[in-house]
């Protein structure tokens, strides 16, 4: 199951006028419209896993407060927490590029007490060698975000466009310096598949290894490096501040929330598409139950208005898919994701 959410603030507007108008006409009961909208689905509906929770849940993030994962984690929490009617807490679990947080999960009592935020990038480290988990070390309980690899640079950057900064790059080959995540990690990927379409070698840029986005974007405002290729909504809050500018983002069309940004195609004329998709999962093993539990309060929790206008506001796109289409959409990238490393030179 797919539902994609357009977060443009006029869209967004309109949608909710619809809503509005419809509730006008429609006799609901008040107590359960609260509920729902709070975040997380219908408690009787989505009450199918007998005695769970019974106790603490905790949310696993493999990176640093302040990224986009840490962002998308403290969300599910919140709405897992009210709707489950139990704490449940996030634990940030950063180091070796995401593979600390990663192993922690797979590694965990699959009894649906331990979860974790999966993507594309807790997935990608078995490709580098880092760690022998795999897709198959977890269980898939739903997608929530889907971002683009974005092409960023400092606001005072002699680079107005993206084309610009790739001939720099050609020119002086391994002299200039880019971050986003670990090497080999997701938005060093998105670098190296901009790299590619363009026709440039992987080592025309030093990589900077960074345990997230929010270092990198520190690094970037503070001249470390050259430019980044995290996702535009990691890097909101310094767009907003114009201490960064962003040349492009890596999607099939402009995201929502950063309309003004063109998709690499149109900056470049080529075609580079790597993004980092984000949901809930858990260790392999967890009762199916359970999972269809944690899977309908998550939709409830996307479909939340809390839930939209905070991702509006973080600027990351909301994308939800349901456990089976998510475990899908993770093993095509793993394919595509390892496809790139291996072009670029870098598996071991």
């Amino acid at each position: 199951m797919r539902k994609k959410f357009n977060s443009n603030p006029l869209v967004a507007g309109l949608a909710l006028f619809g809503l509005f108008l419809a509730g006008c006409g429609a006799s609901q009961d008040s107590n359960a419209t609260d509920e729902s909208a709070a975040g997380g689905g219908n408690e009787d509906t989505c009450d199918i896993a007998s005695d769970y929770p019974n106790g603490p849940v905790e949310v696993i993030v493999g990176y640093p407060a302040g990224g986009g994962t840490d962002s998308v984690g403290r969300l599910i929490a919140d709405g897992l927490s009210e709707a489950l009617d139990t704490p449940v807490n996030v634990v940030n679990r950063d180091g070796g590029g995401g593979v600390v947080g990663a192993e922690a999960m797979a590694n965990a009592e699959a009894d649906g007490h331990t979860l974790g935020i999966l993507g594309s990038d807790v997935i990608l480290s078995h490709w580098m060698g880092h760690t022998d988990i795999t897709l198959d070390s977890y269980t898939s309980v739903g997608q929530v975000n889907r971002d683009g690899s974005g092409l960023l640079v400092a606001a005072d950057s002699e680079w107005e466009t993206a084309d610009e900064l790739l001939a720099d790059i050609e020119q002086n080959p391994g002299q200039l310096k880019g971050s986003g995540v670990g090497q080999g990690g997701i938005w060093h990927v998105g670098m190296l598949d901009m790299l590619q379409a363009s026709g440039l070698e992987a080592d025309d840029v030093t990589w900077v290894p960074s345990e997230g986005a929010a270092p990198a974007m520190q690094q970037l405002v503070a001249g470390g490096v050259d430019f980044t290729t995290n996702s535009l909504g990691e890097a909101k809050s310094q767009l907003d501040g114009e201490q960064v500018r962003a040349l492009a983002v890596s999607s099939g069309e402009r995201e929502g929330d950063f309309p003004e940004v063109p998709t690499f195609e149109e900056a470049t004329g080529s075609t580079a598409t790597t993004g980092v998709r984000r949901g809930l999962g858990g260790p392999a093993g967890i009762d199916e139950d359970i999972v269809a539990e944690l899977s309908c309060h998550l939709e409830g929790i996307v479909e939340s208005g809390e839930f939209t206008e905070t991702m509006q506001n973080l600027g990351l796109g909301i994308e939800y898919l349901d456990g089976s289409d998510f475990a899908d959409g993770l093993a095509a990238d793993d394919e595509r994701l390892g496809e790139l490393l291996g072009e670029a030179g870098l598996l071991p």
